[in-house]
């Protein structure tokens, strides 16, 4: 069973989202602004880090100008070792590297030529970082046509928060997106969509179809790039520009990022998503690659969906299929779901003992849907709620590989492992992972419990049972006294 401070903190957190939510609803509604806000003033956040001070790197880019669209990208501090040193093994046809100066600086310093040219940005201006991890990360941009670079996979990744809150950039989604760039050894993508409800559906959904196609124009971008050769012209590397002159080009990516790897969860999915808990049962053995996701020479992407992200990497999956070749050189190759947001008129077992579980209880996700969904379709058995509804979408066997992931006291378990089941009815290699004793939203669990009004419950916890201990102890103490007197 869960610890007494998670059940206090999904008591308060429940208390809170019930509050917010019913304020939504009654709340008259307002004009749809198409812009849409990403984070709401309430939502603890953490600023973009640059520096690696603990091991990965963060940057924020809006991508998109007519909306709210924006993305995090994570690397993490392994991309910065030279690829030689882990990918190539040296050879005596290799020429040897030519001779480097070296510049003395005044505090004793000594710098060679190579690594001064790696302090330089992309455009030809100096970066005030280095690249070392334990040094700063300010303003830098990779050499264009540097091939040392090591080369990482790319995870595109929808976060959760009931279509109302949450956001790519929130402490608990920061800190799963860097344990899961650290553990996995991967460039992370975090989308950063927009909320309802300003903005019902498909506005989420139309997001993170976007932001797919945005790393498929980033690799064909990559690709010219590297057409010119990465040479010098008057002291500036070439790269493609915009009507402003801006580049057009996102450097990490182009640098470190190698879609046609899969990252380790997809290879060794067991210790990548909670440090603590560890699946107890599955459905089909996943410790080595299933066939279908090797192969191929295009862009490999991966989507990595939490809660109600799950929907959107579903249906950003889904579209996937159905573009074909429209999104080359990117083809979605996986998905990983973990504790979907899925939902139906004809509840399931778990839906029905479990309604009034941690965190995400039946009734308030009911509120969520309503304020997600347009008055007009409004439906449990929504293509956006309900993947078991046929009719919808390519055909299941068409799908890509999909990794489950479950938690034991979540009422929405049972239709995950439902939809699961219908993909390895039709081939598609679709493991399921059950974590027991888990909650919704356990992968973050270990991140809330950092939160202000986390550690005050937790406190209260701990209190409460030194305060029981010690009332045990009084009674004894009275009660040894009463028998002694008599």
């Amino acid at each position: 069973m869960p610890s007494v401070a998670v059940k206090l903190y999904s008591v308060f957190f429940k208390f809170l989202l019930k509050h917010r939510l019913q304020n939504r609803i009654q709340s008259p509604p307002e004009d749809s602004d198409p812009f849409g806000v990403t984070t709401r003033p309430d939502e603890s956040v953490a600023a973009a880090n640059p520096s690696f001070s603990d091991g990965v790197a963060t940057k924020d880019i809006h991508i998109d100008p007519l909306t709210s669209l924006s993305v995090r990208i994570f690397l993490p501090g392994s991309a910065l070792e030279p690829s030689s040193k882990l990918n190539r093994s040296p050879t005596h046809s290799e020429p040897p590297p030519p001779p480097a100066s070296l510049r003395r600086y005044s505090h004793g310093s000594v710098l060679s030529q190579r690594e001064e040219e790696s302090r330089r940005n992309s455009f030809g201006g100096d970066a005030e970082g280095s690249n070392s991890p334990a040094a700063g990360y300010r303003g830098y941009s990779p050499m264009a046509g540097d091939g040392r670079r090591k080369k990482l996979p790319v995870v595109l990744q929808f976060h959760g928060g009931g279509w109302v809150s949450g956001a790519n950039h929130s402490v608990a989604n920061d800190c799963f997106c860097r344990r899961i760039a650290k553990l996995c050894d991967a460039v992370v993508v975090a989308v950063g969509y927009r909320l309802a409800p300003e903005n019902r559906y498909p506005a989420a959904f139309e997001d993170g179809l976007k932001v797919l196609n945005w790393l498929a124009k980033q690799a064909n971008l990559a690709e010219c790039s590297k057409s010119l050769g990465g040479k010098k012209l008057e002291g500036q590397h070439k790269h493609i520009v915009d009507s402003f002159g801006a580049s057009m080009v996102e450097p990490w990516l182009a640098a470190h990022g190698n879609p046609s790897r899969l990252p380790k969860f997809v290879l060794h999915p067991i210790n990548c998503f909670c440090p603590v808990l560890h699946p107890t049962s599955t459905s089909r053995s996943a410790t080595r690659v299933p066939i279908s996701f090797c192969g191929g020479k295009e862009d490999k992407c991966v989507l990595l969906g939490v809660s109600c992200g799950a929907n959107i990497a579903n249906y950003v999956a889904r579209k996937a299929v159905e573009a074909g070749n429209l999104l080359d050189p990117v083809k979605v190759v996986a998905q990983v779901l973990m504790y979907p947001f899925f939902i139906g008129s004809v509840p399931t077992r778990s839906e029905i003992k479990l309604a009034n579980s941690y965190f995400y209880d039946k009734a308030m996700c009911m509120l969520a849907w309503k304020l997600f969904l347009p008055e007009e379709e409004f439906s449990l058995d929504h293509p956006a709620a309900n993947p078991l509804v046929p009719g919808h979408g390519p055909p299941l066997k068409q799908m890509p590989p999909t990794l489950t992931v479950v938690a034991e006291h979540d009422w929405m378990r049972d239709r995950a492992i439902a939809y699961s089941e219908e993909l390895r009815k039709v081939n598609v290699d679709a493991p399921v992972y059950e974590y027991k004793d888990a909650v919704h939203e356990f992968a973050t669990l270990d991140i809330l419990l950092k939160s202000p009004q986390a550690q005050l419950y937790a406190l209260f916890s701990k209190l409460s049972s030194h305060v029981d201990l010690l009332y045990s102890h009084i009674h004894r103490v009275h009660t040894l006294i009463f028998l002694c007197v008599s």
